[in-house]
C-alpha cells in the first residue's frame, strides 16, 4: 500500500490537477493506495472539493478547524498513516500546490527497493532544477541548504528544504513510537518540520538516498504559505537544540534511542 499525505490550505486551485494527476500514476503503477489529505482550515471550497472526490476515490480527510500550521497538519498526517499502514507499506509526502509533480512517484519508490529508508525529491542531484523560482529566491534555498549541511550534517542529503520524501513505514513507525509528541517538535515555526523531521530521522539511523526532480514552481496557483522569518528562526532554533548545550539532540537522542532499542528486544 502506499499512502500519498497532502497538507491543503486553500487549494482549491490545485486540487484537481494534482488529484488528476495522481490517480492516473497511482492507477498505472499498480499498487493499492490511499490519499491522506488534512485541511488546515481552508477558507475557500478546499473541504468542499475533497469531500466530492471521497464518493470516487480512497481519500481520508483530517480537518483541522482553524489554520494550525505545517507542523501540526504533518503530525497529524503521519499519526494517521502510522497507525493505520502496515510495516512494508511506503509513506510519500508532497505538496498539494502541484509543484510536486506526481510523475516522481515511482522513482522514489524504486530507491526505496535498494534498501533505503528515506528518499528525497532533490533539486541538487543531476537532472534536477527548478522552474519559476526568480533569482533571489533561488539564492536564499540555496543558501539555506548550504546552511542545513553545514550545521546537519547527514549522509546521501544534498536537499534538506524540500518535502517531497518517500518512507518506510517501518521507519516512521519507529520513530513515533520513540519520539511520541517530539517527533515534530517545534510545530509552531513555519516550515522548520520539513528539516526537523530528517534530522529526528538521522538520528535514529534512518539511511537515506535521493532522486533528481524538478520544482515546478511555475505551475503554482495558489499563494506561498511560507513565512521566511518564522522558518528561518526553526532552523536557528533547531541549530541550537542539535548542538548546545553538551551534545543537545545528538547525544540525547542517540542515548535514549539505544536504551529505547534495547527494551524492545
Amino acid at each position: 500500500m502506499i499512502y500519498i499525505l497532502l497538507p491543503a490550505y486553500n487549494e482549491e486551485a490545485s486540487i484537481p490537477d494534482l488529484i488528476g494527476n495522481l490517480e492516473l500514476v497511482l492507477r498505472d503503477y499498480g499498487q493499492e493506495y490511499q490519499i491522506v489529505v488534512c485541511n488546515d482550515g481552508s477558507k475557500d471550497r478546499t473541504r468542499e472539493m475533497l469531500e466530492e472526490y471521497r464518493e470516487t476515490l480512497p481519500i481520508h480527510v483530517i480537518n483541522h478547524p482553524i489554520n494550525r500550521g505545517l507542523g501540526e497538519t504533518a503530525r497529524d498526517m503521519f499519526e494517521y498513516t502510522v497507525w493505520n499502514c502496515q510495516p512494508d507499506d511506503i509513506i510519500i509526502r508532497m505538496d498539494c500546490d502541484i509543484t510536486h509533480e506526481p510523475k516522481y512517484i515511482p522513482d522514489l519508490v524504486a530507491k526505496l527497493d535498494e534498501g533505503f529508508d528515506v528518499v528525497i525529491a532533490s533539486r541538487f542531484q543531476p537532472g534536477g532544477d527548478q522552474k519559476g523560482v526568480n533569482a533571489y529566491r533561488g539564492l536564499i534555498s540555496r543558501c539555506a541548504n548550504i546552511f542545513m549541511k553545514v550545521f546537519f550534517p547527514v549522509k546521501n542529503v544534498k536537499e534538506y528544504s524540500c518535502g517531497y520524501r518517500a518512507y518506510r513505514a517501518q521507519v516512521m513507525k519507529t520513530a513515533i513510537d520513540y519520539y511520541g509528541n517530539n517527533f515534530i517538535q517545534l510545530r509552531g515555526l513555519g516550515f522548520t518540520c520539513t528539516l526537523e523531521k530528517l534530522i529526528k530521522l538521522s538520528l535514529i539511523g534512518a539511511r537515506f538516498a535521493e532522486v533528481p526532480f524538478v520544482l515546478r514552481y511555475d505551475k503554482k496557483v495558489s499563494q506561498s504559505k511560507m513565512v521566511s522569518s518564522i522558518t528561518t528562526l526553526g532552523y536557528m532554533t533547531m541549530a541550537v537544540m542539535y548542538h548546545w548545550p553538551w551534545g543537545g539532540w545528538r547525544r540525547t537522542v542517540r542515548r535514549g534511542f539505544k536504551v529505547y532499542e534495547q527494551n524492545r528486544k
